[in-house]
């Protein structure tokens, strides 16, 4: 058995209030009294590493290190890869990851509307799956909500990454690169108000514990204390994480992070009935008594590096998570007249996971060729369980819904436990000609222990699997600034205990142009993915079974580039998608729910220097979705196209306070983000936010 870790207590919401109410009032104070320090100007590394530093000051990325395990300069690599750094989120003041990846090219955010339980998006058309320093959390739906704030940057990687991660999807992968301890002082700290009642405070600092700096440190929170635009909401949060990192030498780095999050998120409302256009503010067809949704979850990483010499690394990530959650709500489930009919609905899982990575890197040259080897393994074990109810709920009056209370009892859906063992070992070969031609391939073995019990039947399923998945891709620099790549990749998903799993695989060709003697980075792609085995439950046997194929054809552009004082951040994507085929349910030929056509976005900001006291920068930013279908059939709704503006403002009050505003959904645009059938959950609303931040 997986061990449990003590938890902090979870604030009532008397003392989380009261507690956020005097960090609000103490803040500003005790910031205005801190020692003035600057950071130093940044250096951009082109080796695809990266400094905290960097990424808080620079929009644009020149490389990733995800783990270890797929690292280099964005132009050498034969794969897709957007990177959305600190700046780029603060700029945005961006507090869910559906925020922080709504300017990503190939990404598609908010696509449930209110019921906002899990950071719901997907990539390429796909749902995604996430990875931490590169080891896996898991699909994001379903999954628990991130914390933007507890990241340096966010790397988004489009196409089938099985070969270099493991569990993915053929359309992309999600990685979250978590804020470490640097070998210097700084740090800042906020106080935030916002919409719906919001407070916030939070920290972020860090500084060397010995004269020899080879002991640092960093401290990163927030408290918060709010509601959403739905009525009975909650929006409370308190965050907490400290790193320590151990340099005892150049050649090495080790590093221990423990964090705690704990969320009462109550975001919708059950839903709204069908053929009609409420006030998202006042209309509520739920359950007061019945409304809840709490997760919290602990963890504990370790991070090791140690360069041998002569060309050989290691690198090691271990992580333990221990989370728990639980969920209620009274759901919209049809309505025949004035009559809302509801449904009852809770659940409440639990998850204990361990997984670590061990690998080494050797760098040599071979003839002339520039060789680089990664060589590791991978294990992971994991225990969850999962149980939900499910019921008829009292109907209520379409023009006056009195709520009726709370149930008693609510007759039992699902209860099960599963526990999962999976171990890998892979390799990956990077063979580079004079820095023009770069050959990278990689294959993976994993072997995977499903065990499933069905403590409502009694009943145990299992399943064994053992799969390899590889990749390819060749870069040619037709000059040091433009490269031209292709590549091929698989991706396998196992859909559960006692089904096949689901593979995928995806054939790019793309360009990315990095103009000499300027910050920005230009690229384009085009591809072919797809998804075979793709598992659906089978209403006669309640049992999952495979049913068919899925492919989408795409194109994506992407632009981020900082031109004085001008930051823009631009992307396209066209996706073509198709169910190929779809055993007996009539939809071959269709396009799969949730994908859509054509996706857009902008966003431009610019700085005045010496306005007054300190510079001002503004930025505007512009999305446009072309609609999708709520379901496989076509048939039972769809969004249609929207636009969606965003902005933000700040002004240094001084070189190291700075006031800013944002809004997402300026002007309050409005569709049906999900629904058809039962009930219609609408898109999210405007949203202010104030913020005094002060650094240092």
């Amino acid at each position: 058995m997986l061990p449990s870790l003590s938890t902090p207590r979870r604030f009532g919401h008397g003392s989380l209030k009261s507690l956020l109410m005097c960090c609000t009032a103490m803040l500003p104070a005790a910031a205005v009294a801190q020692e003035s320090y600057r950071l130093d100007d940044v250096t951009l590394e082109a080796e695809g590493s990266h400094s905290g530093a960097s990424d808080a000051q620079s929009v644009v990325a020149t490389g990733i290190d995800s783990g270890g395990k797929f690292s280099g300069d964005l132009l050498d690599i034969a794969a897709s890869v957007s990177v959305v750094t600190s700046k780029e989120i603060k700029q945005r003041n961006a507090d869910t990851v559906e925020e922080v990846l709504n300017y990503t090219a190939g990404a598609s955010t908010d696509s449930y509307g209110a019921d906002d339980r899990y950071d719901y998006f997907t990539l390429r058309g796909f749902t995604a799956h996430t990875y931490r320093d590169g080891l896996m959390i898991g699909k994001n739906f379903g999954g628990f909500r991130e914390q933007p704030f507890a990241y340096e940057r966010v790397e988004v990687f489009k196409g089938a990454n099985s070969a270099t991660f493991g569990i993915s999807d053929p359309g992309g992968s999600v990685n979250y690169v978590t804020k470490k301890p640097r070998d210097e002082k700084f740090g800042e700290v906020y106080t935030q108000i916002g919409s719906f009642n919001t407070q916030e405070v939070g920290l972020d600092f860090g500084d060397k514990l010995n004269d020899d700096g080879t002991l640092s440190y960093r401290l990163t929170g927030l408290l918060r204390n709010g509601e959403l635009e739905y009525p009975f909401s909650e929006n409370d949060e308190l965050f907490i994480m400290g790193g320590l990192t151990w340099r005892p030498s150049d050649a090495t780095e080790l590093t221990l992070v423990i964090d705690h999050v704990d969320m009462d998120y109550v975001p919708g409302s059950g839903g709204f009935p069908v053929g009609y256009d409420f006030d998202r503010s006042s209309a509520f067809y739920g359950e007061p008594d019945y409304n809840y949704r709490g997760a919290e979850r602990t963890s504990v990483s370790l991070m090791a590096d140690h360069n041998f010499g002569n060309g050989l690394k290691f690198s090691g990530n271990l992580r333990y998570v221990d989370r728990e959650d639980d969920f209620g709500y009274a759901y919209v489930n049809g309505t025949t007249g004035t009559t809302v009919n509801r449904a009852f609905f809770q659940s409440a899982g639990t998850t204990k996971a361990l997984i670590a990575d061990a690998h080494l890197t050797y760098d040599t040259v071979i003839g002339g060729v520039k060789s680089k080897t990664v060589a590791g393994v991978e294990f992971s074990q994991s225990e969850t369980t999962d149980h939900r109810d499910w019921g008829s709920a009292p109907s209520v009056n379409l023009n006056n819904p009195v709520p009726t209370g709370a149930p008693t009892s609510v007759a039992d859906y699902a209860d099960e436990d599963t526990d999962t063992d999976s171990h890998a070992v892979y390799v990956q070969q990077e063979l580079n000609w004079s820095d023009k031609t770069i050959l990278s391939f990689g294959l993976r073995h994993d072997w995977i222990d499903i065990t499933k019990q069905n403590n409502l039947k009694n009943t145990t399923t299992q399943n064994d699997i053992s799969e390899t998945t590889g990749r390819i891709g060749l870069t040619y620099k037709i000059t040091p600034e433009v490269s031209l790549y292709g590549s091929y990749a698989q991706s396998v998903v196992p859909a559960g205990a006692g089904v096949d799993p689901e593979r995928g695989d995806q054939i790019e060709f793309g360009t990315k142009w990095r103009p000499a003697g300027t910050n920005a980075l230009f690229s384009a792609s085009v591809y072919q993915l797809s998804k075979t085995n793709i598992s659906r439950t089978n209403p006669v046997t309640n049992m999952s079974e495979p049913i068919g194929e899925v492919r989408v054809r795409g194109l994506d552009l992407e632009a981020k580039a900082e031109f004085g004082a001008y930051d823009v951040t631009a992307a396209y994507s066209f996706l073509d998608g198709e169910i190929v085929e779809n055993g007996t349910s009539g939809n071959v030929g269709n396009t799969p729910a949730l994908v859509s056509s054509h996706i857009a976005s902008i966003w431009g900001s610019r700085t005045w220097e010496n306005v007054g006291r300190g510079d001002l920068t503004a930025g505007v930013g512009l999305r446009f979705n072309g609609g999708y279908y709520f379901a496989d059939s076509n048939t039972s709704g769809e969004t249609g196209s929207f636009f969606v503006v965003d902005a933000a403002v700040s002004y240094d009050v001084t070189k190291q306070t700075t006031l800013s505003a944002s809004v997402t959904n300026l002007f309050d645009e409005k569709h049906v983000a999900y629904g058809g059938a039962y009930a219609n959950f609408y898109s999210p609303g405007r949203e202010v936010q104030v913020r005094l931040t002060h650094s240092w």
